[in-house]
């Protein structure tokens, strides 16, 4: 294992599709929920605590070897909204692509040909990082940071935030981030002799609904 894999797989840089992304940001900063740093955080505290939590575990649990037809189905019961599981797969099929291309096995072939239309991006997140020889901590803080780093990225966009006010929520947020990763990895390693009904499910309905409201927007800046 090197932990400069990690780095890889978590750049921003990484041709993972993730740039095209808002995790919501967009519908949240158009309905007047997200106007400056602080309101930022409380959204990106948010989205942790739920989305995050979700993405870790699934991540996490694919690093240890849980099967991922059943992690994908897993993932998609706990994504109500159509426009989002759209997204996530999208996401997906693009990390697979760059996944395969600087990691090469058989298990993220397997998975490209199981999914043609693509997984969900937690599960492919995992089976990447286990290619790379990360950890289930490794995934599952990979996963945990990029659902408040998409956020606060395109709201320097949005609002013309000073992208030092972003970054300084997400530094703040770094001890929650490592709790919320501690807390996905122990779920996923029950999922081993529990299923995966062990992982969490927790939700956030205004999310899901801004989301299909905001796939159904004539013009966007992001995807979702």
């Amino acid at each position: 294992m090197t932990r400069a894999a990690l780095l890889v797989l978590a750049d921003g840089r990484f041709p993972a599709g993730g740039h095209a992304h808002s995790g919501g940001a967009e519908a949240a900063v158009k309905a007047g929920r997200i106007t400056d740093p602080a309101s930022l955080a409380e959204f990106c505290r948010g989205r942790l605590h739920t989305a995050g939590l979700v993405a870790g575990a699934l991540a996490a649990a694919a690093v240890l070897g849980a099967d991922p037809r059943e992690l994908d189905a897993a993932a998609d019961a706990r994504t109500p909204s159509p426009a989002l599981r759209a997204a996530a797969r999208r996401l997906g099929r693009q990390l697979l692509r760059a996944a395969r291309t600087t990691w090469p096995c058989a298990e993220l072939d397997a998975l490209a040909r199981e999914f043609p239309k693509g997984a969900h991006q937690p599960v492919v997140l995992g089976l990447a990082a286990r290619a790379a020889g990360l950890t289930p901590e490794d995934a599952a803080h990979c996963a945990v940071y990029e659902s408040v780093s998409g956020p606060a990225t395109a709201t320097v966009r949005l609002l013309s935030l000073d992208p030092f006010d972003a970054t300084r929520v997400l530094a703040r947020l770094a001890p929650e981030l490592d709790r919320v990763a501690d807390a996905a990895v122990e779920a996923a390693r029950s999922v081993a002799a529990e299923g995966v009904d062990a992982l969490p499910a927790v939700s956030a309905p205004l999310l899901e609904v801004m989301a299909q409201a905001h796939a159904a927007w004539p013009v966007r800046l992001f995807a979702s």
